[in-house]
């Protein structure tokens, strides 16, 4: 069987159900099958979010569109640092931010840079398309795509653009500035509302209480839940949350972060656990909240006309060509306004790409490829903010033989995306008998480790197993201190 599989962070394909996805990924890890989307849609988004939006789908690999060198002309310095979430604003400029690139080291995964960053996952692995994101080569260069177009709305309060999964906040005694944050929104099914609306109110430390619906999930998959999930590390909301005028929706922190940047949840609007805690303490009750769908926005920079494109989220997707035309018209008008050519077959690429990355698009302008070449690199930091360090596990732990692989890439592939659950299940590939094993540990007594095993027999079906200490495999550098 091939292992030629490709996820597509954002379906335009009807949804698996739960359990012929479940039932592919029991079948597909015996074959050592690459596994991202699978992993991704049944545990790490599971909580408040319990349902897959990502798809697992037999389809040609990607195309290779490796980022072009870095111009050479000069020995630029790398950056030390780049805005990510505040930036300034003029009243008639409608982009802020720059493109910039970071190379990768051992050990670093794309949800890493991208939290790090300020980015939601749909963001990086679009604009990488050919590294993969939990197990990238060192050296790789990877672009941070930290230029955005404002939506066309008003600069009030937050703003939130579905379409590029991206909320804008305008603080009201603050004209001239504007903080962005990337967002995990509603799945197919369960969309985030359109419309104007209000913070009703503020809480820290909510409570979850889930809705019927999904209690009835959990039970028939022998996981029940209490109907009021308390504040701590197992609630799905993090630790703060602002309600909304629409009915039971809400803007919140999340325990799974690596799940911002997908369309995962029951209709709710999570934030990585850092930003809803800044969201939470520039908001008041009152404050305005627009939610808009616009996959296709322009930009003026001087002479220069800017296209940001995004696939319209499936809801919308059946106006994808009255969207496209009605861009088409818009662009048309500006460049007669303005007496200038647009690039029609630029344009095309830019919605064929749908990306997010802002592009020029008159004639004679600059390509993406030459744009990321010029763009500055930015100095790799020692730690990535929130990423997961896993501790050592000795013989004297508990532990859990998740699975076995002869691809030592896959091993590696699961013990970081394991690694990268919420709450966090500590995990890393070790060699026995040459196979690659992937064991999560260490675990302070059997009760610990029965509880984790169960939740990854839940969440993905996968026979996990607890050992008691002295039996897992253990790393080499640590068991030749043992």
């Amino acid at each position: 069987m091939s292992n030629s599989y490709y996820c597509i962070p954002h379906p335009p394909l009807p949804l698996m159900p739960m359990k012929t996805l479940k039932k592919t990924l029991a079948d597909l890890l015996h074959q050592d099958a690459a596994l991202p989307c699978v992993l991704l849609a049944v545990g790490m988004l599971s909580g408040c979010q319990l349902e897959p939006t990502t798809e697992y789908l037999p389809l040609p690999p990607p195309p290779t569109a490796t980022l072009p060198p870095a111009a050479t002309s000069e020995q630029r310095p790398k950056l030390a640092g780049i805005a990510t979430h505040k930036f300034s604003i003029a009243k008639d400029r409608r982009i802020v931010g720059r493109l910039a690139v970071i190379r990768t080291q051992d050990g670093d995964t794309l949800s890493d840079i991208a939290r790090h960053f300020g980015l939601g996952y749909h963001e990086i692995t679009l604009a990488n398309p050919d590294i993969r994101p939990w197990t990238p080569k060192a050296g790789q260069r990877v672009l941070l795509p930290l230029r955005f177009i404002l939506p066309d709305a008003p600069r009030k309060g937050i703003v939130l653009n579905l379409a590029n999964m991206r909320m804008f906040y305008f603080p009201p005694k603050q004209p001239d500035v504007m903080f962005t944050y990337p967002l995990g929104i509603g799945r197919e099914g369960w969309n985030t509302p359109l419309g104007q609306t209000t913070v009703v109110a503020k809480k820290a430390n909510p409570a979850w209480a889930p809705p019927e619906s999904i209690r009835r999930e959990h039970a028939a998959k022998g996981d029940p839940l209490p109907a009021v999930v308390p504040p701590g590390p197992d609630n799905p909301l993090g630790k703060y949350a602002l309600s909304l005028g629409f009915n039971r929706y809400l803007i919140h922190g999340t325990n799974k972060p690596y799940g911002v940047g997908m369309q995962v949840s029951h209709g709710c609007v999570r934030l990585y656990p850092e930003d809803i805690k800044a969201l939470f303490k520039k908001t008041a009750v009152g404050m305005p909240v627009r939610m808009v769908h616009q996959p296709y926005m322009t930009a003026w920079v001087g002479d220069r006309l800017y296209l940001e494109a995004h696939q319209p989220l499936q809801k919308w997707a059946g106006q994808k060509q009255r969207l496209q035309k009605s861009l088409l018209k818009q662009l048309r008008q500006a460049a007669a306004e303005k007496g200038v050519t647009v690039d029609w077959e630029k344009v095309d690429r830019t919605l064929q790409r749908a990306d997010g990355i802002p592009t020029p698009i008159l004639a004679a302008s600059l390509d993406v490829p030459e744009l990321v070449a010029k763009a500055p690199e930015v100095q790799h930091p020692v730690h990535f903010y929130g990423q997961p360090v896993v501790p050592e596990l000795t013989g004297s732990d508990w532990a859990i033989l998740v699975a076995d692989f002869h691809n030592a890439a896959m091993a590696q592939q699961l013990a970081a995306m394991l690694t990268h659950q919420g709450p966090p299940i500590p995990a890393r590939k070790v060699e026995k008998d040459g196979t690659n094993q992937v064991i999560a540990g260490p675990f302070k007594n059997k009760k610990e480790a029965e509880l984790i095993a169960h939740r990854i027999r839940m969440d993905f079906e996968m026979d996990a197993k607890p050992l008691p200490p002295g039996t897992a495999a253990l790393p080499q550098e640590n068991a030749s201190t043992q």
